[in-house]
């Protein structure tokens, strides 16, 4: 393993002493012929992140076209060529390209470094950062950045971190005793902390995961040995850390399970619980339900047992009284005035009466009948006597009769029998 690379750099759209402006940033980015003589056989990049080349390119012109500044006391007016209007960064990994198409590992240490870089990238710049490429064509693997500033002034140097830190030394002005040359040191020392801090978060971010140092040997004076150490320790480090790593996922997810079932044993018990709750609302109602059937059912016969009571009451003194009836034809009147006392015996005196009532209607309508029906036979025994006595009236009547006709008659060898007479209602006796 090797030291980590970090470097950022703004560019003008008219271009620094090397000719390098941003229209020539973007040829060599895209690989175009006259930008990528240095390159022996050159290919297109590769998006990264964000859009292509082409893409950021005419972003960044028409952006730069229509930005304005403002002088003091003065009026807007269009930013000038030489403005810094682009910020790079370009990292690298100290991965060949060859060890990395011919290493699998090497290329998945490669692609982790390039995710991360990104990752780091994103949470230093955020919507500025618009593009990262990569080109495969170079000698290392390593990413280009494209960041556009988002004031109306379109300055880069706002998103330089060593910049700002001297601006605003510089715009404090020099302290008590301190001249102008003074103040520029300071300014620059604060340029360099901001930078330096600037890398290690690249560092802290990155390099420690990837197995990369902070430094290289030759700006420490490290000995060979000393550097083989310190190579050591990263690559140690960066063990430790994947360890570490897989451990926390190993342990996130058996947490996530153990939360996942514990959130389903929750709900199992809830469940059951409620279930239990439901079960013994019911049970609770029905033993309500079932007490209040019984105290009801108590209550009836209690009712039922305090009323057979007074019918036994009642029907003893019925039966008394109608001993004293059948005893005492006369002291009927004397009973019925002892029932009108009572509520009870009124009652019974009233079903009696009504019963009595009937049977007396009964009576009367069957003697009625019997009337009738004596009448009716009455008049059938006079009719059948009448009849009878019409009957031997004209018995006696016929007897004359055949004598009369016998004395009339000649005497014949034979004497014929009379022919019978047929009365209409009479039958022969």
């Amino acid at each position: 393993m090797s030291f980590q690379f970090v470097h950022l750099e703004a560019f003008s759209r008219k271009g620094d002493g090397k000719g390098r402006s941003t229209a020539f940033v973007f040829a060599e980015a895209r690989r175009d012929p006259a930008a990528s003589v240095h390159v022996a056989n050159p290919l297109p990049p590769a998006v990264v992140f964000g859009i292509g080349v082409d893409e950021v390119e005419r972003l960044h012109d028409a952006t730069a076209d229509a930005a304005t500044t403002t002088p003091k006391g003065g009026k807007p007016r269009k930013i000038q060529k030489t403005q810094h209007t682009l910020m790079t960064v370009v990292a690298s990994h100290p991965y060949s390209m060859e060890e990395v198409r011919a290493d699998l590992e090497k290329q998945r240490e490669a692609e982790d470094w390039e995710k991360r870089t990104v990752t780091w990238l994103r949470s230093q710049y955020g919507d500025k950062l618009v593009s990262v490429i990569r080109h495969e064509d170079e000698g290392y693997f390593h990413v280009h950045a494209y960041i556009l500033p988002d004031d109306p002034a379109m300055r880069a140097s706002a998103l330089h971190p060593g910049q700002c830190a001297k601006a605003a030394v510089m715009a404090a002005g020099p302290a008590e005793g301190e001249d102008i040359k003074a103040l520029n040191k300071r300014g620059d020392q604060a340029y360099r902390q901001a930078m330096r801090e600037w890398q290690d978060s690249y560092h802290e971010t990155v390099a420690i995961a990837c197995g990369l140092t902070r430094l290289g040997p030759q700006r420490r004076r490290l000995t060979r040995a000393e550097w083989q150490a310190e190579q050591t320790q990263a690559k140690s480090l960066k063990t430790t850390i994947e360890r570490a790593k897989a451990v926390k996922e190993k342990g996130e997810s058996f947490i996530t399970a153990t939360k996942e079932d514990a959130a389903a044993i929750r709900e199992e018990a809830a469940q059951a619980k409620a279930e239990a709750d439901r079960q013994l609302a019911a049970a609770k109602a029905a033993t309500e339900a079932a007490k209040a059937a019984q105290d009801k059912a108590v209550s009836e016969q209690r009712k039922a047992r305090s009323m057979m009571a007074r019918v036994r009451q009642e029907a003893a003194r019925v039966r008394a009284a109608t001993a004293r009836l059948q005893r005492l034809p006369g002291a009927l009147r004397s009973v019925f005035d002892g029932f009108r006392n009572s509520a009870v015996a009124a009652r019974i005196r009233q079903a009696v009466e009504s019963e009595m009532e009937a049977l007396r209607r009964a009576a009367d309508h069957a003697a009625d009948r019997a009337s009738a029906a004596d009448a009716g036979r009455r008049e059938a025994e006079i009719r059948a006597k009448n009849l009878r006595e019409n009957f031997a009236e004209v018995g006696r009547e016929l007897a004359v009769a055949r004598r009369e006709l016998a004395a009339l008659r000649p005497p014949e060898p034979e004497p014929e029998r009379a022919p019978s007479i047929s009365m209409p209602g009479l039958r022969r006796p």
